[in-house]
């Protein structure tokens, strides 16, 4: 299977990774020329200079009906744009990223029912974690109110772990965001300055929380 992907962000580019992995065909479509000649070096696939929402840039990446086209640029308009130029010219499935929630709608309108929505995911994910009381019940009192807080990880903690940090026991890391992508964590997760971390607390381990952030303490 040919797979057309737009956008050679860091998501992009993961995604790539994979489905070379798993022995798919890929092309990655980007405007920037450095930012391609980057990837060549790591990613035995092809590469197109060019719009990704131009109907004869998708033309000359498509092989036949079957191909699939992904959209993963950081912007949804952008997204939904090559999802529906890639629709007209014959992709045989489209699949926008789609990072803005009240775009949602939009693409229930143009029939864009594929979709890769990252912050619903990660959402989905943190509810299914907070309702598995087996999982989660060494960390977490889910008798009290809970909140979540987005936190930038201190310079300091660059090539930490996220078992490195010790975190007050009545919260639960979820999510690492770099680069507009987010991933679940585990102890295992590298932080770089300037990551965010989406964590689950209790209201009143929130000030804890939020000084050992503020001093880079691990």
């Amino acid at each position: 299977m040919r797979i057309v992907i737009v956008g050679g962000s860091k998501f992009g580019t993961a995604t790539a990774e994979q489905l070379i992995e798993h022995g798919h065909e890929v092309v990655i479509i980007d405007r920037d020329r450095a930012r391609l000649e980057r990837l060549s070096e790591t990613l035995d696939c092809g590469m197109i200079e060019g719009d990704g929402t131009s109907p004869s840039v998708l033309r000359d990446a498509q092989a036949g009906d079957d191909d699939v086209l992904i959209a993963l640029t950081n912007a949804s308009d952008d997204n939904i744009l090559a999802a529906l130029v890639g629709r007209s010219v014959g992709f045989g499935r489209v699949i926008p990223q789609i990072i803005s929630p009240e775009l949602m709608e939009v693409c229930t309108e143009l029939d864009l029912t594929d979709t890769i929505t990252p912050h619903a995911t990660v959402a989905r994910s943190l509810c299914r974690a907070l309702e598995d009381k087996a999982e989660v019940s060494e960390t977490l009192n889910l008798s009290r109110e809970l909140r979540l807080k987005r936190l930038v990880v201190p310079e300091d903690w660059t090539g930490s772990g996220l078992g490195d940090l010790e975190l007050p026991t009545s919260c639960k890391a979820i999510a690492r965001i770099r680069d507009d992508t987010e991933v679940l964590v585990s102890q295992d997760t590298n932080l770089s300055s300037g990551d965010e971390l989406l964590i689950a607390v209790e209201t009143d381990a929130i000030g804890a929380l939020e000084k050992i952030f503020d001093t880079g303490n691990l």
